[in-house]
């Protein structure tokens, strides 16, 4: 099995489940302090799975204040981060819009990512091959009622911090 957008396997793979929207930003928030600059989250799910959900609470778990809305007509939003993680931007992006690989790599995250920044990527899936060689994937899958199911998937980068994942899966919801 590869690695989500690239060569690696996966090493990592934990699942829960959030009952509610709160829970949904609470695990956000809960795996922001996971986070190192450089790194990048590829957000996956259908239509109103809790991708914008989730990026609000991660975006609170980076310290940033203010309103965190869906990219989707803008692209990229760029907003100042004042958390303990060292990072100091989050580049919150939304391809969905995007027709080809190229339009992404046009964006540049990469590179922005390089700058202490953590980019979260709204349909990600679809762009993961030219966003870097270790995201991680966060798989958001509605159940009945409010309720999502919740799977984060690395590689390498990712397994190196398995229990600081491990531990912002179990605090922030119930196991899967």
């Amino acid at each position: 099995m590869t690695g989500p957008g690239g060569p690696g396997p996966v090493l990592v793979e934990l699942t829960a489940r959030c009952a509610t929207a709160a829970d949904t930003r609470a695990l956000g928030a809960a795996l922001a302090a996971a986070c190192r600059p450089g790194d990048t989250l590829l957000l996956v799910g259908g239509l109103g799975a809790g991708k914008t959900t989730f990026a609000q609470g991660f975006a609170a778990g980076l310290g940033v204040t203010g309103p965190v809305t869906s990219p989707t007509f803008t692209l990229v939003r760029q907003y100042p981060c004042q958390g303990p993680t060292g990072v100091t931007e989050l580049l919150h992006a939304d391809v969905y819009r995007l027709d080809h690989l190229r339009e992404v790599e046009e964006l540049g995250l990469p590179e922005l990512v390089e700058r202490s920044a953590v980019a979260l990527v709204e349909w990600g899936d679809v762009a993961a091959p030219v966003l870097g060689d270790d995201p991680l994937t966060v798989q958001l899958s509605p159940q009945p009622g409010e309720t999502r199911s919740v799977t984060v998937r690395g590689g390498r980068r990712w397994a190196a911090r398995r229990r600081e994942l491990l531990h912002a899966m179990s605090t922030a919801s119930a196991p899967a």
